[in-house]
């Protein structure tokens, strides 16, 4: 399975369109582009391994494994990327803003509903950016 991330790139941050066999999944949303600065920036386009992953904070989520020069980028909820996101990805039902959203958390799991369903089934599952 390979998601396909469309950006869109702002001074204030980045929209993004998330896409699997031509149907749009979600929408989201990130940091504007900073060149890759840990923290500040949205990450690098290119090709990552997507896995589950656990915390306390997120509970189920995703993690993008082999990002360049960065390291626990996750897929998670949030609705304003300036105050929630330190690099990662947030999904979105809609954009209301530049880097802001709504009802993150629902899409969140629409999308977990997609990406667990293969790894249960062993498949590898990519995002391309």
């Amino acid at each position: 399975m390979v998601l396909v991330l469309t950006r869109t790139y702002f001074p204030e941050g980045t929209q993004g369109v998330l896409e699997w066999n031509g149907t749009i999944v979600c929408y989201t949303i990130e940091l504007p582009w900073l060149g890759n600065r840990k923290r500040i920036s949205c990450i690098p386009e290119g090709e990552c391994i997507l896995q589950k992953r656990f915390s306390p904070k997120f509970q189920w989520h995703l993690h993008l494994k082999n990002v360049p020069g960065r390291d626990l980028i996750l897929i998670h909820p949030a609705n304003d990327a300036k105050t929630e996101l330190l690099g990662c990805i947030a999904t979105v039902t809609l954009h209301t803003g530049i880097g802001k959203g709504s009802f993150s958390r629902k899409e969140l799991e629409k999308l977990k509903a997609l990406v667990y369903k293969a790894l249960i089934y062993n498949e590898e599952v990519k995002i391309k950016i």
